[in-house]
């Protein structure tokens, strides 16, 4: 989709509206914060419209990075952690690489075998991601069931190794860390939608942070920022 169309009929310019969902997704800001701010700089904008925007865009700003990710290893750490949605606790399925990096992500309203198989199918499509060699898990029964049904199916190689550890896991529940403190001053989601939609923006922020992004170093904020101009075709 072309940057006219996906910022069509917007009542604002693609810069501020881009502005605002890069930085609610990337620091830990109220929509309220973000309306302060552009207020500061000029801007009258609702706090409600830009939630709007968040929703529109922060799925749009996922699937843009997907293409320009670096390939990740074959040593995958997976794990859930709790989203409050409407008062109720959902799960955030993750995996990274033994380097750390970002493989994938699914919010699950259950968690069991059968969402964990949907969560391993979907880190596997990923254009960045390759055939596991060990999956580091914990000690939720819940995987080992999934693993089963993948290997049965040939999904993945019954040669995969899966490792229950609650320490070799330390990595990936050090890494939940950064979307709960994001997620903080939203105090909970109002429908699974809103938050399924925002934490696809959360997490495309954090594998641009990471360095996941090809040519570009963790930590190096200007140049994130040029490449999420580049790939919106617009100054962010």
């Amino acid at each position: 989709m072309s940057t006219f169309a996906l910022f069509k009929w917007r009542h604002f310019l693609p810069e501020i509206i881009l502005l605002n969902v890069r930085w609610y997704c990337r620091y830990s800001l109220s929509y309220r914060d973000l309306e302060e701010m552009m207020a500061e700089r000029g801007v009258n904008v609702d706090h409600s419209t830009i939630n709007r925007w968040v929703l529109k865009y922060a799925p749009e700003l996922d699937k843009r990075i997907r293409p320009h990710l670096k390939l990740t290893n074959d040593s995958w750490r997976v794990d859930e952690t709790y989203i409050k949605i409407k008062g109720e606790w959902k799960y955030l399925y993750r995996a990274v690489d033994s380097e750390g990096n970002t493989l994938d992500f699914m919010l699950s309203a259950k968690r069991d075998g059968k969402a964990a198989v949907r969560f391993f199918r979907k880190v596997l499509k990923a254009q960045h991601t390759g055939a596991p060699r060990v999956i580091t898990v914990d000690k939720n029964a819940a995987y080992s069931v999934a693993i089963e049904a993948l290997q049965d199916d040939e999904t993945i190689g019954k040669e995969t190794e899966l490792r229950q550890s609650k320490y070799l896991n330390n990595l990936i529940e050090q890494d939940h860390r950064h979307i709960k403190r994001i997620v903080k001053p939203m105090m909970g989601f109002k429908t699974f939608n809103s938050a399924r939609r925002t934490l696809s923006g959360i997490e495309a922020m954090k594998m641009i942070w990471k360095g996941q992004v090809k040519g570009i170093e963790q930590g190096d904020s200007v140049s994130q920022v040029r490449f999420i101009e580049a790939i919106f075709g617009i100054a962010a």
